[in-house]
């Protein structure tokens, strides 16, 4: 079976970035991003949705993060997008559920082929560490509209800044890995109505 896999390059003026993806993996990653908390968040993606995440980026860090954690989340929309190939015979729609503690989020996804978000998190400071919490809609933003997918991030409660955040990232990574996986029923089939995804 063809493993899918993805290269995506970003060379702007404000960042520089690869990223590469297999969807197929054992849930590795290697993030060299200079955003210790993004590359904490996107190793649960790795690690709970069973892909092989690679990510380099360079970026303008020295004004803030905004450029490279939404440049970061662009590149690894189009590299989901680029592996996952005509969507035939994928499950199309994934959820989660994830706690951590007091904190429980949910996320759902479409890969519809219609960008749209729906984000609702709260969280109950600004920053954890160093890192601007108001970044992770940007994050997500990019990814949904590169990834053209469906995506709903919705905090259920939480005291916890880190384990709100954390439990976001889990149940996204889940949603993934349910929304990206093969369906033997639906081998050589789009999983629309439309016929076209």
């Amino acid at each position: 079976m063809t493993q899918r896999k993805a290269s995506i390059k970003r060379d702007t003026l404000e960042t520089q970035i690869t990223a590469t993806i297999n969807l197929d993996g054992q849930g590795t990653s290697d993030l060299r991003i200079g955003v210790p908390f993004l590359e904490h968040m996107l190793d649960q993606i790795a690690r709970h949705g069973m892909v092989d995440l690679s990510i380099q980026a360079s970026g303008d860090l020295h004004i803030d993060a905004h450029h490279t954690v939404e440049d970061v989340g662009i590149c690894l929309g189009q590299a989901f997008a680029e592996a996952i190939g005509d969507k035939k015979g994928i499950r199309r729609y994934g959820h989660a559920y994830v706690p951590l503690d007091e904190a429980l989020s949910r996320v759902v996804v479409d890969f519809s082929g219609r960008p749209g978000l729906e984000h609702h998190v709260t969280y109950t400071r600004a920053r954890i560490g160093d890192f601007d919490v108001d970044l992770f809609k940007e994050f997500f933003q990019g990814f949904v509209n590169h990834a053209n997918v469906t995506l709903h991030v919705d905090n259920i409660r939480g005291d916890n800044a880190h384990h709100i955040a954390e439990t976001v990232f889990k149940a996204f990574g889940r949603a993934l890995r349910m929304a990206v996986e093969r369906d033997p029923r639906m081998e050589n089939i789009t999983p629309s109505t439309k016929g076209s995804l």
